[in-house]
């Protein structure tokens, strides 16, 4: 299969997982009994976002008010509005599914102005933004499903200005000091940080077994097709469970050797772009 039908697949696909989960209180309800406390209510995540993330995110990135922030696979966009309004940065937001842009968009005004956060339809690995243009990049939950990881990464470095992090989070089956970074390394990041999260898995145990026990109201709120989309990765995932470390890295461009430091520190901070 050609990259272009597996991004045509993913769209379609997401297109409906958004459209079905818009109206839903059943799915958002299940997320919050899942994390519990750590649940944040306000970015309503359809993903491991929760409030030790949130916290992860805002220190690695290190932003200054008025810097430019990219979501990259942003969905509806909770995880980058919040951070807009919290960092008082600005957000552009990329998702493969038009669906989803046109709820991010929605959601807008409950966080920051117009002015201050756009959305878009690309892909991870074709944003269409401009070399060196971002401050900082998030990435939540979504890089695994990339149909060329490399390739995401590489269009990552090349949007960020020289300096700029990106936070990704990625699920593996190792231990984190035995992880292997050679496509974030060949795309020219520094692996400055890997930060285990040790409670996602049971997270997604929880849910899991939610989305098992709660089969009918699923069905009856979202209809069978997306119902049996959620079941069959509870069954199929819940086993694997056991073995998952989930981690947050950050991945750091790397400054540009030939400017000095307070020229380079200059352009990290200096005129913003839209």
């Amino acid at each position: 299969m050609n990259t272009q039908t597996q991004e045509q697949q993913l769209r379609d696909g997401y297109d409906a997982f958004h459209r079905s989960r818009a109206h839903s209180t059943w799915v958002a309800r299940l997320y919050a009994e899942a994390m519990g406390d750590a649940y944040p209510t306000e970015v309503a995540p359809h993903s491991s976002c929760d409030w030790p993330l949130l916290a992860t995110l805002v220190s690695q990135l290190r932003l200054n008010p008025g810097d430019l922030l990219v979501d990259a696979g942003c969905g509806t966009a909770g995880v980058g509005l919040w951070l807009a309004r919290a960092l008082s940065a600005r957000l552009i937001g990329i998702d493969i599914s038009p669906v989803a842009v046109d709820l991010a968009t929605a959601r807008r005004p409950a966080f920051v102005t117009p002015q201050r956060a756009t959305f878009r339809v690309a892909t991870l690995a074709a944003t269409g933004l401009p070399d060196a243009h971002a401050h900082g990049l998030v990435c939540v939950d979504a890089l695994g499903n990339a149909p060329d990881r490399a390739a995401a990464l590489c269009e990552f470095l090349r949007i960020l200005r020289p300096g700029a992090r990106a936070v990704l989070t990625r699920a593996v089956r190792h231990a984190p000091q035995s992880l292997s970074f050679e496509q974030e390394e060949a795309a020219g990041f520094i692996v400055e940080d890997v930060t285990e999260r040790p409670e996602e898995p049971q997270m997604w145990a929880c849910l899991y077994r939610l989305w098992i026990t709660h089969e009918a109201d699923l069905r009856n709120e979202l209809g069978d097709d997306q119902a049996n989309i959620m079941l069959s990765e509870a069954t199929r995932m819940l086993p694997r469970l056991a073995g998952r470390r989930a981690l947050v890295m950050t991945l750091l461009r790397p400054p540009d050797p030939a400017l000095s430091p307070t020229l380079h520190h200059a352009i990290l901070d200096g005129e913003q772009e839209t």
